[in-house]
């Protein structure tokens, strides 16, 4: 899938901007404050619904307006065209169409390629907190294993029955045998969840180790899935029954795979805890480079990869390193950058310049 066109009416600082869009590598060059980061977040907002800097949507929405608006044009591998579009609005909340219609979160998702985004603010993903690395994998093994796309969904639905029974428990209102069946239920939604991440991480850990190499990570980088449980349903609700009483206690699950952590290495120590700020750049750039080249090999939908300010903190030797990377795969990319200057010349191809100018009938 081709995305050949982004467009924001309005959206933050750009109050109407549309451009298109080529294969390969994309540059997006202006100084800072000039709305490239918003471009960006626009393609982003377009497709997925949703924002890469802020939880709350009406963050988008610019300064004493009612609405925030993307649309992205996607061509398939058989020419057809569609259109998403994504809105949010202070008086009728968020909207995700395809073609106009609504449509299901699983329909949208199969009509636009898979995206990622490398920005500064996106550095939580190394040093935050483990939720969002589980929710980062998860979304990587749908678009890796599509039939596998509920699994995540299923968990949670199984944890919050559980723990809403284990909160009337503690509170008095039911029996402890009742927890039987909710055991049951977690444990079959937990192990394909659980065997799903391992087989994700093992097929991500030699290109992320690779990709850390050539973006100067000096020493063993690695990817590690560490799960909270592990087994076969049998052991994980045996597992889930040695808990019981402390849960009760608790009013919640206290094991599960709602509590995995995805770690990333260097020499043996987490990246997360004693890395440098260059060397977690580094290490989320190696990530997102590991699943671009998984899905490629894969030969699911090429993902999009989007770079925001990804040159500041480059040496010259890794922007060329890091462009080369993109350059010898499929799939579009968007760079931003500040000048030319910063950019090697294989990004240089396809180069947009911002400000954008002002449209002819806005103009007039």
């Amino acid at each position: 899938m081709l995305v050949t066109a982004v467009e924001a009416r309005p959206l933050r600082s750009l109050a109407r901007a549309r451009v298109e869009l080529a294969p390969g590598i994309v540059s997006v060059v202006g100084p800072n404050g000039v709305g490239k980061t918003n471009l960006v977040e626009a393609l982003y907002f377009a497709l997925t619904g949703r924002s890469f800097r802020t939880s709350d949507r009406r963050d988008l929405i610019p300064f004493g307006g009612s609405l925030a608006r993307a649309s992205a044009t996607i061509r398939d591998a058989d020419g057809l065209e569609r259109q998403l579009m994504a809105s949010v609005s202070r008086t009728e909340g968020r909207r995700h169409l395809l073609d106009g219609n609504p449509a299901d979160p699983a329909t949208l998702s199969r009509n636009r390629p898979p995206v990622a985004v490398f920005a500064p603010d996106r550095l939580s993903l190394i040093k935050g907190p483990p939720g969002e690395r589980r929710a980062h994998l998860d979304g990587f093994l749908a678009a890796r294993w599509p039939s596998r796309e509920d699994l995540r969904k299923r968990l949670g639905q199984a944890l919050a029955q559980r723990n809403a029974l284990l909160a009337r428990l503690a509170a008095g209102y039911a029996s402890h045998s009742d927890l039987d069946v909710w055991d049951a239920g977690l444990a079959a939604a937990a192990a394909p969840l659980i065997a799903a991440r391992a087989e994700a991480v093992a097929e991500l850990a030699d290109p992320f180790r690779e990709a850390a190499a050539e973006l100067g990570l000096s020493g063993a980088a690695a990817l590690v899935y560490a799960p909270r449980a592990a087994g076969a349903e049998e052991e994980i609700q045996a597992g889930l029954r040695e808990r019981r009483e402390q849960d009760i206690r608790l009013g919640r699950s206290s094991w599960g795979p709602h509590l995995d952590e995805l770690k990333t290495e260097l020499d043996g120590r987490s990246l997360r805890k004693y890395g440098s700020q260059g060397q977690q750049r580094a290490a989320l750039l190696a990530l997102l480079f590991a699943e671009r080249e998984a899905l490629l090999a894969a030969r699911r939908v090429t993902p999009l990869l989007l770079l925001d300010d990804v040159m500041s903190e480059l040496d010259p030797g890794r922007r060329e390193r890091l462009v080369a990377r993109l350059a010898d795969g499929a799939g579009q990319v968007l760079i931003t950058a500040a000048d030319e200057e910063s950019l090697p010349a294989p990004a240089l191809a396809t180069v947009i310049r911002m400000p954008l100018p002002e449209p002819a009938e806005a103009a007039a």
